[in-house]
């Protein structure tokens, strides 16, 4: 009979990285989930047994993978997934549903991607270590949501240094100090009226190859990744105070409340009211 822990994350209030839910299973013969697509990140890794995964590609093309123990597989943000455990040897396995304005930049350094989900272990102790923090984390979630993102970094870590995926480092340590700067300049800055030359400016960069690295470092232009953390600011102040829209706008760096409302509806499809509401 199928053996099942589940735990939804209680706190959201993580912009860099946050856990949604996660949760440990030994599947029945068989046992499968989907069609089904996510909203976030959600990684599987695979303690005992098989399986099948059927995942959609870049092209919209279901692929088949089949995956054993040892190994894991990574679903992706509106990826069309079905999983199905082996008939004769169903699979046990534990799972993380994490997001947030660093978790592509993260997946995308793992070697991860919607073409590859496929995880395997280029160091069988730092897996190790990466299932002990997932377990750990299914297994404590009563502890502080502080507590819980702490493990989810440990999570991280051993998840990057362990994939066969992950490229070999190439020593971009100025490239990583710009990104650094860049980052902490938007996070003291995003509520005035900050522009992309503004952004480089503080970095002591011209704006094309500050653009340039910033795109390639953190898959989002510098405008996308500003508009982005703005929105996410925007979203926990609706949550967790009744300020009119008006003051949400100005308190994320928009002097026009119609601005802010189209930018917002463009990032999560409905208005700065109606997602209060709902």
């Amino acid at each position: 009979m199928s053996e099942v822990i589940f735990s939804v994350f209680p706190s959201e209030n993580f912009i860099d990285l946050g856990l949604y839910q996660f949760g440990w299973e030994q599947c029945d013969p068989s046992h499968s989930f989907g069609p089904a697509a996510r909203n976030h990140y959600l990684f599987h890794y695979v303690i005992s047994g098989t399986g099948t995964l059927f995942a959609q590609n870049s092209h919209g093309i279901s692929m088949e993978y089949a995956i054993k123990s040892g190994q894991g597989f990574m679903l992706f943000p509106n990826q069309i997934c079905t999983y199905i455990a082996d008939q004769n040897l169903p699979w046990e396995y534990a799972w993380l549903e994490f997001d947030g304005l660093r978790a592509k930049e993260i997946v995308e350094i793992s070697g991860l991607t919607i073409n590859s989900p496929v995880y395997k272990a280029r160091y069988k102790e730092l897996a190790q270590h990466m299932k002990e923090e997932m377990l750990y984390i299914i297994n404590h979630g009563e502890e502080s949501p502080i507590h819980l993102i702490g493990h989810l970094y440990l999570f991280l870590d051993a998840f990057l240094r362990s994939s066969a995926n992950t490229p070999i480092n190439k020593g971009n340590s100025l490239r990583d100090f710009y990104i650094k700067e860049a980052i902490s300049f938007i996070e003291q800055n995003f509520q005035n009226n900050i522009s992309v030359e503004d952004i480089a400016a503080a970095c002591g960069l011209n704006r094309s190859y500050f653009g340039k690295i910033f795109h390639e470092n953190m898959g989002k232009t510098p405008q996308e990744f500003l508009i982005s953390y703005r929105m996410t600011k925007a979203s926990e102040l609706l949550r967790l105070t009744q300020l009119p829209i008006g003051d949400i706008s100005c308190a994320v760096g928009y002097e026009n409340p119609l601005h802010f409302s189209r930018a917002f509806k463009k990032v999560y499809g409905v208005s700065p009211r109606n997602w209060r509401q709902t």
